[in-house]
């Protein structure tokens, strides 16, 4: 049975490097059954929590921004998948700002599980993301950011990450369909929940 897949695009020029790896682990997806939507945090802005705390007393956000669009599919989702270049050796601001608001979907629990404050939706999470470099250490930040953030204390089970470096200058053209990366992604997104299914 095919999942529901949210893909949020945290960054990236319209055709750059990230964006044509989207479209090809979304093509994966679907030819695989899976319903897949693309969430541009580019074209939909949403900020990081000011930390009023108005969600938590059953108030609206003070901020207008595209949240409000953004939560009924993050609750909806099967597979939450983060879709980012590589900024600074990390994950860009607006993917960050992104999971900063995850703080009004937690719901109170009196028996967190180790290390939790509140208990947060469950879903399957993947990452996706593209370098010009392509170093040992290129993804490391992002990485560890991803697998302590949204794994280990939001609780998303991992389905995995690809990382794609070497695909050009920063200052250059897109680069990436010189490479492998693109038949990667979509064979990714064929195979995201095969030895589930099997």
């Amino acid at each position: 049975m095919g999942k529901k897949i949210l893909v949020l695009l945290g960054g990236g020029r319209p055709h750059g490097n990230t964006a044509q790896l989207v479209e090809a682990f979304a093509q994966g997806a679907q030819e695989a059954g899976h319903q897949v939507e693309v969430f541009s945090l580019m074209k939909q802005e949403v900020r990081g929590c000011l930390g009023c705390n108005a969600c938590r007393f059953g108030k609206p956000c003070v901020q207008k921004d595209a949240f409000p669009l953004l939560a009924p599919k993050l609750l909806e989702a099967d597979c939450v998948v983060f879709a980012s270049p590589l900024y600074f050796w990390t994950l860009s601001a607006r993917i960050k700002a992104l999971i900063e608001r995850f703080y009004c979907l937690a719901q109170e629990d009196p028996n967190p599980p180790l290390g939790r404050y509140e208990r947060y939706p469950v879903h399957d999470c993947a990452l996706l993301m593209t370098a010009a470099d392509n170093l040992f250490w290129t993804f490391q930040q992002a990485v560890s950011y991803y697998q302590f953030a949204l794994v280990q204390y939001i609780g998303f089970h991992d389905r995995g990450m690809l990382l794609c470096g070497g695909c050009g200058d920063t200052n250059g053209r897109p680069r990436i369909q010189t490479t492998g990366h693109l038949e990667r992604a979509r064979e990714f997104g064929r195979k995201l929940y095969q030895k589930q299914e099997m």
